[in-house]
């Protein structure tokens, strides 16, 4: 009994060194987190647009290739930004793992890779549009805090490594305590002050508050919807889209919050009188209702990136008349406050016949956020892209032998007509249906002439004239309908539209760059 004692504490006691790299990975990330978390606590109190993130997720939507952003839209729809700010966030554990590794090996080489992450940052914030003089302090003072970070997490890990080395019990235990304590205090302060830097940021807007409590003048005409132009069939589209099921395709990551008592519109260039406006001045002048279907250029043949409202504003025309727009000039470029650019024909703008207006309401309420509260522009028969410029706070009148807008250099056309198309909205693609009466049911739109007729080809027979709804106006879409008798089988359904002077939509198949998409949708139907 006596020898198995002494041998049990003569016995030296095993101490599993740690593995290192995980280790200081971690350390890595829980410094960026660091780093964030004191930025936007730091912007938050004196630069809310000073977040990194969302300014370096700006920087790659500006420099992104075009087929990358085309691929972006087709795969994610109008999640891309999520999709995007993850993809950022999940690039910045991945660098700043490899820096927690590398000030492991190499001491001071993870706090150089770490404070040139704080410095490309700090770049994107203050080249930003609308950036303030105080827009650098956010990201200089959380790169100090997450060189900071890191530098005493790799004190302790070393400390840990070196007593589990020298086998060590009781300081090992200490030492790695102090590490994971460490680590896991940063970390979940990082989070606190982090998430609650960004409610507070939120909560303390007082925008939100003036939207609510915003007060608009009555329209002095206002659209009326016949009775007859919406049919409730299932599956297909309501003739005016809700506001919350209006698609959203723009270049901001963080929708602007603009106060409509500071709010200014100014009108420059080859004026002969530069004017600036406030929101009153605006809305003042007289509002009217006007009923106009937007596109986006990123909308497929049969896609939903289109839809139709009721908008509240006042023509264009007649602001640009109060700045005397001289002879030469042929284009207006918008620009957003976030930094946006579109280039417009300026006979849209000018035109009498054609509603070009600054919309202040959408759907009887004042413009959504994420549509561009306090105004926006909508122009019809023109993409999006080139006229429906949102947040919108500046018109140059010039040439477009002058100036080009954010996506002319990206490879999309500097002018943009909507291309007349039709969809199928039901039957759906992929869902069967059972065998019998059908009703084929989809939307159509040619601005700003509209629509004439519809068609449709069963299993490319001949081309058969569909029901149309009651059209609200020629700048608006339409409906559709056509009733058939389906067979059991597999079966293409195909739909082309005929507009008001005779043109019948293109049939030859064009992706959506450089100034949208055509052809004639050919939907596969399965019937049981």
């Amino acid at each position: 009994m006596t020898t198995d004692t002494t041998a049990k504490t003569d016995r030296k006691t095993s101490v599993r060194r740690p593995h290192a790299w995980i280790w200081a990975a971690l350390a890595g990330i829980v410094s960026a987190a660091a780093l964030l978390a004191v930025a936007e606590a730091l912007a938050a109190l004196v630069a809310r647009s000073a977040s990194p993130i969302l300014a370096v997720g700006s920087f790659i939507v500006d420099i992104v290739p075009r087929p990358l952003k085309e691929l972006a839209i087709t795969l994610f729809g109008e999640s891309d930004k999520i999709a995007l700010l993850a993809g950022v966030g999940l690039g910045a554990a991945v660098a700043a793992a490899v820096a927690g590794v590398l000030e492991y090996r190499f001491r001071f080489v993870g706090v150089v890779l770490l404070g040139i992450g704080g410095i490309l940052a700090t770049a994107a914030i203050v080249t930003r549009t609308g950036a303030g003089a105080l827009s650098w302090l956010p990201p200089v003072a959380g790169t100090i805090a997450g060189v900071l970070v890191l530098m005493l997490a790799m004190v302790r890990l070393r400390r840990w490594v070196a007593a589990a080395t020298a086998q060590n019990v009781e300081a090992t235990g200490t030492d790695r305590r102090h590490f994971l304590l460490f680590t896991g205090l940063t970390a979940v302060g990082a989070v606190v002050v982090g998430v609650g830097a960004r409610v507070l940021n939120a909560a303390t807007s007082s925008v939100a508050a003036a939207r609510d409590a915003l007060r608009l003048p009555a329209a002095r005409s206002t659209v009326t919807v016949p009775a007859d132009a919406n049919w409730e069939i299932d599956g297909l589209s309501p003739i005016i889209t809700p506001n919350a099921d209006f698609y959203r395709v723009d270049t901001a990551l963080s929708v602007p919050n603009v106060d409509p008592t500071t709010w200014r519109l100014s009108i420059e260039g080859m004026v002969d009188n530069p004017i600036e406006l406030s929101f009153d001045d605006l809305v003042n002048m007289g509002l009217d209702e006007y009923g106009v279907t937007l596109t986006c250029v990123s909308n497929e043949v049969g896609g939903d990136l289109v839809g139709n409202a009721i908008w509240t504003g006042l023509p264009i025309r007649d602001v640009l008349r109060m700045a005397g727009v001289q002879a030469d000039a042929d284009m207006v470029l918008s620009e957003s406050v976030d930094g946006f650019t579109a280039s417009t024909p300026l006979s849209s703008l000018t035109d009498d016949n054609l509603d070009a207006i600054f919309a202040v309401a959408m759907n009887g309420e004042p413009l959504p956020f994420e549509h561009g509260f306090p105004v926006r522009m909508v122009v019809p028969g023109l993409y999006g892209y080139v006229s429906a410029t949102k947040w919108v706070t500046k018109l140059t009148v010039t040439r477009f032998d002058k100036d080009e807008a954010y996506w002319t250099p990206r490879g999309y056309a500097a002018q943009a007509p909507i291309k007349m198309s039709s969809r199928v909205d039901t039957p759906k693609i992929g869902t069967p249906i059972a065998a019998g009466p059908v009703v084929v049911a989809g939307m159509a739109w040619a601005q700003p002439i509209g629509v004439e007729k519809v068609e449709v080809s069963i299993d490319n027979g001949e081309w058969q004239q569909t029901q149309l709804s009651t059209p609200i106006n020629a700048q608006s879409w339409v409906q559709w309908k056509f009733d058939w008798t389906a067979e059991a089988g597999t079966h293409y359904i195909a739909v082309r539209a005929t507009d008001a002077q005779g043109n019948v939509q293109i049939q030859d198949q064009a992706p959506i760059a450089p100034d949208g998409s055509s052809g004639w949708q050919r939907t596969l139907v399965t019937v049981s």
